[in-house]
């Protein structure tokens, strides 16, 4: 990659950075920002020379993205951006980014409750601030009578 095409002469390869949150990101020219990997072709330009956004980088997604930015889903029309692998939310639409093997995700955080969700959005935890909240989230209704916020 060139410097004229706004890239620093560096390989793609040194872009991986660990953004907030402990999530893969993608490291800007000036080698200090680091944003997450969903910032990346999200139309906004999120580093200061807009490499974040360029066609190189964003022309045929989500192919021509750095592999490390990308996470597939079992569905193999189907793919996310890394960071929002293990983030609770069933991005994929199957739950192959929190429960499958593919994505070895950690059990429910401290701000997480472990259960079989009602709800489409999560897979196998539901966040905290949903118990006790006169709402069934979960299957057995442990978000109602067990857990606690």
């Amino acid at each position: 990659m060139l410097e004229s095409e706004g890239f620093l002469a560096f390989p793609s390869v040194n872009r991986f950075c660990t953004a907030p949150s402990n999530r893969t990101g993608f490291l800007c020219d000036d080698r200090v920002t680091c944003i997450p990997s969903s910032w990346v072709c999200d139309r906004v330009s999120n580093c200061r020379n807009g490499e974040d956004e360029q066609e190189k980088l964003c022309g045929d997604l989500p192919h021509s993205l750095p592999g490390y930015l990308v996470f597939l889903c079992s569905n193999p029309r189907s793919w996310i951006y890394a960071d929002q692998r293990c983030n609770g939310m069933n991005d994929c639409g199957d739950c192959s980014d929190e429960s499958g093997s593919l994505a070895s995700c950690p059990p429910c955080g401290w701000e997480w409750w472990s259960c079989i969700p009602v709800r489409y959005e999560y897979c196998s935890c539901i966040p905290r601030r949903l118990c006790r909240d006169g709402v069934q989230d979960c299957l057995d209704w442990s978000d109602e009578y067990v857990c606690r916020p």
